[in-house]
């Protein structure tokens, strides 16, 4: 198989440069009242506005400072989030120096060793990589049982353990981030402000002009309404292929808007996901983000 953890030379990396020069793309929308640059408004003032941030290990914060609580030493260390964190301090999960801490608000010291669930914390360096996902592929990873997961396709690109950003299912297609930073990723898969994604769909019928209005306004689903911030058809003389922008996290959101209506998606592909494209990156290839487009992701 292309791209399988049995090369050990690993899928095809290419050339990682800065894609925000050129800003972000989103689809082509054909409707006469949007303007031509519209979808480059948003990301006219590009990352090079915001500071880069340097960031540090879970031993270089608990150094830097002598203390450093112990929520966000976890969470620095690539454990979990901030707030996951307290809940494992208080599960009794987290010892300190051979004792049990479930005191919320503990400060780590330098001279502190500290273990999750036995096991001594060694921090990680952050990393971000970009796939473009094909189809055939699933993000559940951690399940022997699961055939063609998207941890085959970035094999070891990296030393530190990658997790697919959100989820995809076998037949979507498109923009797929992987990261080891649990903060940032709970951010950006929030189920009311999420990342901003771009994704061309294709029907297996001319969507109605009645429903596209429907969608605009809001769809009654089975755990409440459903909002898409902006639906497009992508080609007047084809009706069947959309364009849409979402900011919503919940799982297959749209497949369940347009089955709701009667409709069946034939072909979804992610476009952008927070400002990030595939942009040079065939189908299965993938790429490190560089230090630009970290900060600004940081930022959304």
């Amino acid at each position: 198989m292309r791209n399988s953890r049995s090369n050990s030379r690993g899928p095809k990396k290419t050339e990682s440069r800065n894609r925000f020069s050129d800003g972000p793309r989103s689809p082509r929308f054909s409707d006469s009242d949007r303007s031509k640059n519209e979808g480059k408004k948003d990301f006219k003032r590009g990352p090079g506005n915001f500071k880069r941030v340097k960031r540090k290990s879970a031993e270089e914060l608990a150094g830097s400072n002598d203390e450093i609580r112990l929520n966000r030493f976890l969470s620095t260390a690539g454990i979990c989030n901030r707030r996951e964190a307290d809940d494992l301090i208080e599960a009794g999960l987290v010892e300190i120096n051979g004792k049990v801490v479930t005191t919320m608000g503990y400060k780590v010291k330098p001279t502190d060793t500290v273990k999750f669930n036995g096991s001594l914390i060694k921090s990680e360096k952050k990393k971000y990589l970009l796939l473009n996902k094909p189809k055939g592929f699933i993000t559940t990873v951690n399940d022997n049982r699961v055939k063609k997961s998207v941890d085959e396709l970035i094999g070891n690109a990296t030393r530190e353990r990658l997790y697919p950003v959100g989820t995809m299912d076998r037949s979507m297609t498109g923009v797929l981030l992987f990261t080891n930073d649990a903060d940032t990723a709970k951010k950006l898969t929030h189920p009311s402000r999420g990342a901003v994604q771009i994704l061309s769909v294709v029907l297996d019928k001319a969507l109605a002009k009645k429903d596209l209005l429907a969608i605009q306004k809001g769809v009654e689903l089975e755990d409440g309404k459903a909002f898409i911030e902006e639906i497009r058809y992508a080609n007047e003389a084809n009706k069947r292929e959309i364009g849409i922008r979402v900011n919503s996290g919940k799982n297959r959101l749209v497949h369940r808007v347009f089955d709701s209506l009667g409709y069946t998606i034939e072909k979804l592909d992610r476009m952008s996901f927070a400002g990030l494209t595939k942009k040079n990156l065939s189908r299965g290839e993938y790429r490190l983000l560089d230090t630009k487009e970290i900060d600004f992701l940081k930022t959304r």
